[in-house]
């Protein structure tokens, strides 16, 4: 039951976190902004500076002039502290006609507002101490009293004795009751009213009230105070998450209005340093130590190097981290670039062997198709001169029958001189060694009917032969039609032609001299027809 409740829970509370962290990005990004443009800021900062210099210069009055070094002292108060000074003393040395009233006092409250930024802490009491607040203006008694407010605060800062920072706590409270008797503008009595409730253990009454001015608030500097305060309140609750979001707001309202002492800064970089940012930390506070530096500010500065060494060297083992993944990883794609370099040769290498191994299948292929086709026409060959062959033979075998018959005939009848006659002819012979040869042309054209118009192509054009009218095949064709069908012996075809030896031999000389081509390679291509 209890786990679904707090699955429950996670699904509704999600949601809000999530919008949280995201607000607190935002803001965060809009400060790293800020940060890369200090040196703009600045800028503007030095030439508003400069013009008030320029017209000092030019200044006659001392009234005047006073009045210019009063301007120029609290641009300097929280930018640079020692410039801030050497103004104050110059407006010191002027001496205004009529005189300011309370102008020795604020002269003091001045004194221990540089000192107190430079952290001349019992220097600055000393300064007000000499100062009797009874005999101050309104105006005067109420500034009197917010230096002394801001120079215990500090001290309180500084020190870390329990009972000594809480004498001094006291003592900034004291002086926080004597601001609250004055009249005051809204927002100034609601910091001070929130900064008590806080004090009391009561953030949660203060927020509110900070929130709602928050909303209202304008200037930069109320809004640097507000934002403060806030992050003040969400510290005493614990709620990181929104101490780093009004810390940042705080730190921005503060480049913003450039000043070089603050606080916000260097405590968001511990934040984030815990919340495991550790970039962001290094540089937050690289830029709080910068302009504490500037600005002379020594207790913001001990403020930073109390935990700068913590950071940076977190830092620097982070970088040394990344640095040796870095290398690792480069090593890692080294290796992996050699190895898929080797295997890109050994690849290639298969891939040779492999177009080799196919091109010589293609040309197994292609003789075993030669094989096939010629293995087919063989059969084919053998297939019609086999039935030709055989009907042949039963043909001769009647004609002999017949002949017999007729020559019995004429034995029988006693008609021995025309019988003695027809065994002297020859005609018979010669009509049936006719018919053979006319079968053998018909069947062989049967089988390449392109062969004459084939074979006279391999031959020049004056040396082409073509058969007589009537005729199928000539003696010098049925010459080759021999060697086509694969009979190459010389023996063989003058048999089987009835030709001496020699007169084959010559019909395939004068043939091969006509050849258009290589005559070596003459009858091995009239095999190829």
């Amino acid at each position: 039951m209890r786990k679904v409740v707090f699955a429950l829970c996670a699904l509704i509370l999600c949601p809000s976190i999530r919008a949280k962290a995201t607000e607190t990005q935002q803001v965060l990004k809009r400060l790293d902004t800020v940060i890369a443009q200090k040196e703009n800021y600045r800028s503007h900062k030095e030439a508003k500076i400069e013009e008030l210099k320029q017209k000092l210069r030019q200044a006659s009055s001392p009234s005047e002039k006073y009045r210019l070094c009063n301007s120029i002292f609290y641009e300097y108060l929280h930018y640079q502290a020692d410039s801030a000074m050497r103004y104050l003393n110059l407006k010191e040395e002027i001496k205004p006609n009529p005189i300011y009233p309370d102008g020795e006092a604020e002269h003091a409250i001045c004194r221990a507002e540089v000192m107190s930024v430079m952290g001349m802490y019992n220097d600055a009491l000393l300064e007000l101490e000499s100062i009797i607040p009874g005999r101050l203006n309104e105006n005067t008694r109420l500034k009197y009293y917010y230096a002394c407010r801001s120079c215990y605060g500090w001290l309180s800062d500084n020190i870390v004795y329990p009972q000594v920072k809480q004498k001094y706590l006291k003592q900034t409270d004291l002086y926080r009751d004597s601001i609250a008797q004055f009249p005051l503008n809204e927002t100034d009595r609601t910091i001070l009213t929130a900064e008590r409730l806080i004090l009391n253990g009561n953030p949660d009454k203060a927020i509110p009230m900070l929130d709602k001015q928050l909303s209202s608030v304008r200037d930069m500097q109320y809004l640097s105070y507000l934002n403060y305060t806030m992050y003040d309140a969400y510290r005493a609750k614990g709620d990181v998450e929104k101490q780093i979001y009004y810390l940042a707001h705080t730190a921005i309202c503060d480049l913003e209005r450039v000043v070089r002492e603050y606080a916000s800064l260097q405590k968001l970089a511990w934040l984030m340093y815990e919340q495991g940012d550790i970039d962001r930390a290094y540089r937050y506070l690289n830029c709080s130590m910068e302009d504490a530096v500037s600005c002379n500010a020594r207790l913001r500065f001990l403020e930073v190097t109390e935990f700068y060494p913590i950071i940076d060297r977190a830092y620097r083992e982070k970088d040394e981290h990344e640095q040796s993944v870095v290398r690792g990883m480069l090593l890692g794609i080294s290796i992996l670039s050699l190895l898929l370099i080797i295997a890109v040769f050994y690849l290639y290498h298969w891939m040779k062997k492999l177009a080799a191994m196919r091109k010589s299948l293609y040309e197994a292929n292609c003789e075993l198709k030669n094989s096939n086709e010629t293995l087919a026409q063989i059969g084919k060959i053998k297939e019609v001169y086999i039935a030709r062959y055989l009907d042949r033979c039963v043909g001769y075998l009647e004609k002999l029958e017949q002949y017999r018959r007729s020559l019995e005939k004429m034995a029988m009848t006693s008609k021995v001189d025309e019988l003695f006659k027809t065994i002297r002819s020859d005609q018979f012979l010669r009509s049936e060694r006719d018919a053979f040869y006319r079968e053998f042309d018909k069947s062989f054209l049967d089988l390449f009917p392109n062969f004459i118009e084939d074979f006279n192509k391999l031959l020049v054009k004056e040396g082409r032969i073509y058969p007589k009218p009537g005729e199928l095949l000539n003696t010098e064709l049925r010459i080759f039609a021999l060697i086509r069908l694969g009979v190459t012996d010389a023996n063989r075809i003058a048999h089987f032609l009835s030709y001496s030896l020699a007169t084959v031999y010559n019909y395939r000389s004068k043939i091969r001299n006509k050849a258009a081509g290589d005559k070596e390679q003459f009858e091995q291509q009239v095999m190829n027809l």
